[in-house]
């Protein structure tokens, strides 16, 4: 439920009531006013939380993720990243090699990163692989060269935590935690997530409705961390011509349905270097608020994921046109 209070009400004596009743309790001010969403176990009906002091009206949220939705948050949720700031007015382009390979080749995508007028260099320093011999990252090492890398170039880092026993090592090194598709549903790790005070991508499942990816969010917030970053990256379908299927009608539904913003992933969506920049296109069309990319300066010796990794100069066609769209729909495109 959401409760829109009184100016001046007592928001602590509230607050400690409505714990009284079993409600875990997240605060919103939105145009000057300010709203308390409940949720948790509490047992008290809408006519007893709206008989409270200073309590002006008690509007019930249907949808079964709560501090998610519009409902909870009319306004978008504004998450800085580096010199960017997701979901307001410009589109953040992101990109970088699947994996940092070395010290002296991710200083040079960083490099790169920043030649194209970028702010966010993704790159993995674990690797969830489907087979247990392929290449699993460097690990701290590769976070440390990433991170000296990004900072030559005042960039922000975007990485993969595969495990909640890794935020802390993450913590030191990374601006944004991303979860990949085969972790959305790790509730532990969720959980651990939600009690970070970071940015976090998840993304989609790889067989995720809408609804679940986006109870997996609730998680996260839930727990207190209210940045968290929605990223469709193509679903498993029956069609074999591409990795996965990107859903485009996600993004024009989720930004009805949430707050939250809204990050494209064409590489993995499609898999196929010379389709990734059409469905990049069409993804901040539809009206994402940022884009995360592969590229790598030679994809032929890349250690993962190099048959969909753009080239360096592709890469610098990718934000030019994006820029183009953008000022066709209205929005800024976030430059280094």
């Amino acid at each position: 439920m959401l409760l829109f209070l009184d100016p001046g009400t007592d928001q602590a004596a509230l607050a400690a009531r409505l714990g009284d009743y079993g409600f875990h309790v997240h605060a919103h001010t939105y145009e000057g006013h300010t709203t308390l969403g409940l949720v948790g176990p509490g047992k008290a009906k809408a006519a007893e939380l709206q008989a409270l002091p200073g309590v002006r009206r008690v509007l019930p949220i249907q949808e079964p993720y709560k501090l998610v939705s519009r409902t909870f948050r009319p306004d978008p949720t504004l998450i800085k990243v580096g010199r960017a700031t997701l979901g307001g007015s410009q589109m953040v382009l992101m990109a970088g090699p699947c994996a940092v390979e070395s010290e002296a080749h991710i200083h040079e995508m960083a490099r790169l990163v920043a030649q194209a007028g970028l702010p966010v260099m993704r790159g993995g320093a674990f690797k969830p692989r489907t087979s247990p011999y392929a290449f699993q990252g460097h690990g701290e090492e590769g976070l440390k060269w990433m991170r000296a890398a990004a900072d030559a170039h005042g960039l922000a880092v975007v990485s993969e935590v595969m495990d909640a026993s890794q935020i802390p090592l993450m913590l030191e090194y990374v601006d944004v935690l991303q979860v990949g598709a085969r972790n959305m549903q790790n509730f532990t790790l969720l959980a651990a997530l939600g009690k970070v005070r970071r940015p976090v991508m998840l993304k989609r499942g790889i067989s995720a409705t809408i609804a679940e990816w986006l109870m997996a969010a609730e998680y996260i917030l839930s727990g207190g961390n209210y940045e968290v970053i929605l990223c469709e990256r193509g679903i498993r379908t029956f069609e074999t011509a591409t990795r996965n299927t990107f859903d485009i009608s996600a993004v024009p539904v989720l930004k009805q349905l949430t707050h939250l913003p809204v990050v494209v992933d064409p590489s993995h969506a499609i898999g196929v270097r010379d389709k990734v920049i059409p469905l990049a296109r069409a993804g901040v069309a539809a009206g994402a608020d940022g884009c995360i990319v592969e590229f790598h300066t030679c994809p032929e010796e890349a250690m993962s994921d190099g048959p969909q990794a753009l080239y360096p100069e592709e890469l610098q066609q990718l934000a030019r046109e994006l820029e183009g769209i953008c000022g066709a729909i209205g929005r800024g495109f976030a430059r280094l």
